[in-house]
């Protein structure tokens, strides 16, 4: 799994023009998966997501994490986040998992992040052509694989 986590004073998501989902103090998380993927990886990056120390202490320095600020969590799916562009113009998606596969990981790790976070996230909708508009606050923006432990 590979999360781009940005932390936000306020994102949302539109499909079709109707808000699906909306945050404001918090973290936009696009999450990709690929076909390796597995239960582990979701313990792993929820954990790590809930964990981050990532917003100011009263010092302004990045000590405290989203439970620790009562933030809110936007998920989205990316499958791009595996894009290759090794050859040519046009990326490649094959190290993407397919629907059969993403769907219920992805399903799994919004289970774990509304558990571990004690409240529901926000989410869009899974393959759908979403509109994700955000302001990044500071800016943050981290990247996580969980093929890339150590």
């Amino acid at each position: 799994m590979r999360a781009v986590i940005q932390r936000v004073s306020n994102a949302k998501v539109e499909i079709d023009g109707v808000v699906c989902g909306v945050v404001n103090k918090g973290l936009l998380i696009l999450i990709g998966i690929e076909e390796a993927d597995i239960q582990e990886d979701i313990d792993w990056i929820s954990r790590k997501i809930v964990q981050l120390r990532i917003f100011g202490d009263d010092a302004g320095l990045m000590n405290k994490s989203i439970i620790d600020v009562d933030g809110n969590i936007l998920l989205i799916s990316q499958f791009t986040l595996f894009g290759q562009l090794k050859k040519g113009n046009r990326p490649s998606f094959i190290k993407a998992a397919r629907p059969e596969i993403a769907i219920p990981l992805y399903e799994k790790l919004k289970e774990e992040l509304n558990h571990k976070l004690g409240k529901t996230i926000e989410t869009g909708i899974f393959g759908a052509d979403m509109k994700v508009s955000l302001t990044n606050d500071g800016p943050v923006t981290l990247y996580i694989d969980t093929k890339n432990k150590e």
